[in-house]
């Protein structure tokens, strides 16, 4: 069972890409977890470069998320939304709809910010867009608030809840996925 895990961050000390990585070690041992790397050369959408196989990374977005049995997302919130680059990828993702590469696919998102409130906007309108596409979507969320304190100098949540709320996410991620989609409606 392989775990695509994609970061919203592009900087280079993302907490979210760590809350990623936390996440990855919390998976149960029949999931092996692929970071995704390349959301930064992912061009805008634009329909015009949207035929055959699209550009390069976008061929490679489509192919990891073909791929992958599952999908676990951590996201930033930028303007109390999904950060621009992470929408742009998911917008090639979601095309050609409905048979696109998140069809049918599980998904669950989690997300950290330096402010009070971990992310929560971000998750929630993350999870609406993938609903959109046609992704399984797990209704869960996972806010680290503080992201700059939350974690310790191994990159582990410093909060038993917290990592106990990762396992618990991850778990749900890992046994949707080994529900075919049609056994699961």
């Amino acid at each position: 069972m392989l775990v695509l895990g994609i970061s919203g961050s592009l900087r280079a000390g993302s907490y979210n890409t760590q809350l990623l990585r936390a996440a990855a070690r919390e998976l149960p041992p029949e999931a092996e977890f692929r970071e995704l790397q390349g959301l930064d050369g992912i061009p805008p959408y634009s329909e015009d470069l949207d035929f055959g196989l699209g550009p390069e990374r976008v061929r490679k977005l489509r192919e990891a998320l073909g791929w992958a049995d599952g999908v676990l997302i951590s996201t930033p919130e930028y303007n109390h939304s999904i950060p621009g680059q992470l929408k742009n990828a998911l917008d090639w993702a979601s095309r050609p709809f409905p048979a696109n590469a998140l069809q049918g696919t599980p998904v669950a998102v989690i997300g950290a910010s330096t402010g009070m409130f971990g992310a929560v906007w971000a998750q929630a309108e993350l999870r609406k867009v993938l609903g959109a596409v046609g992704a399984r979507v797990i209704d869960a969320e996972l806010p680290v608030a503080s992201a700059a304190d939350a974690f310790d100098a191994v990159g582990e949540l410093r909060d038993p809840e917290l990592r106990a709320r990762l396992a618990e996410i991850t778990g749900e991620l890992v046994g949707v996925a080994a529900v075919p989609e049609l056994e699961a409606a």
